[in-house]
């Protein structure tokens, strides 16, 4: 079952990813266009589009990222617990990610173009952590 886990959860972690990355990307797009415009109409339903399709895909990540240590007989080493911790402040910013689109959508966005640049980053930070934790086991 092991190996099945792993590849279920590698794949819908790709998935989501996708999504991680490319919906900050919109916001950026949304932060600079003008507000219920055409263009902004145009992008916030891309946005809220692909928040619906990546949910499902992060809580089967999530999902099978717990049962592949259970599998594995990993569960109990520290890696694990910081992988997790990773996965579930991923999941946090998935969380923050609707209620940016929220505020997009009521048209009270506060935030540059800029910081949605830089809060495009957080995923890939947390990717690179996450395959640390996987590959090397420090602890």
């Amino acid at each position: 079952m092991y190996l099945w886990f792993k590849l279920l959860h590698v794949f819908f972690m790709i998935s989501w990813f996708a999504g991680l990355f490319y919906l900050p990307r919109i916001y950026v797009n949304l932060a600079t266009a003008q507000a219920g415009g055409a263009e902004y109409r145009r992008l916030l339903d891309m946005a809220r589009r692909l928040l619906r399709f990546m949910t499902p895909l992060g809580g089967l990540a999530l999902l099978f990222g717990l049962l592949t240590p259970f599998a594995a007989g990993w569960w109990g080493q520290g890696w694990v617990y910081g992988k997790l911790a990773l996965g579930l402040a991923l999941a946090a910013y998935h969380v923050y990610c609707f209620l940016l689109l929220r505020d997009f959508a009521a048209e009270r966005n506060r935030r540059s173009h800029k910081w949605y640049r830089v809060f495009n980053e957080i995923p890939v930070l947390a990717m690179a952590a996450a395959l640390y934790l996987v590959v090397f086991k420090p602890f």
